[in-house]
């Protein structure tokens, strides 16, 4: 809840909610790494196929790039008044979420 100030604005009280933020895209992070650790090993696991070592490939690289989206979040939510994310940044992880999927029917 806010409370207006002095000056009529209001007054932000975030309480947890960036840290539970913060916990939250951490959890992701950890999914997205776990992901890639298995459409890695699928692909050696059933025979080496180029398909599916070029799919467990590019789930690495989009797993690198989700990481960079996630960490360039976690560092804005240290300050005081995070920013929103932009619809780049979540555009861009939600690409990812979608490139997982079509890289994981290539790998199976």
């Amino acid at each position: 809840m806010t409370t207006p100030s002095a000056d009529g604005a209001d007054a932000r009280d975030p309480g947890l909610q960036p840290e539970r933020t913060r916990l939250a895209w951490r959890r992701t992070t950890l999914s997205a790494t776990v992901v890639a650790v298995l459409a890695g090993k699928q692909a050696i696991h059933g025979g080496v196929t180029a398909s599916g070592v070029v799919a467990a490939c590019l789930s690495a690289l989009v797993c690198i790039a989700f990481l960079a989206v996630a960490h360039r979040r976690i560092r804005s939510l240290d300050a005081a008044r995070p920013r929103q994310l932009s619809h780049r940044s979540a555009l861009l992880a939600a690409a990812c979420a979608i490139a997982f999927a079509g890289f994981a029917v290539v790998v199976l």
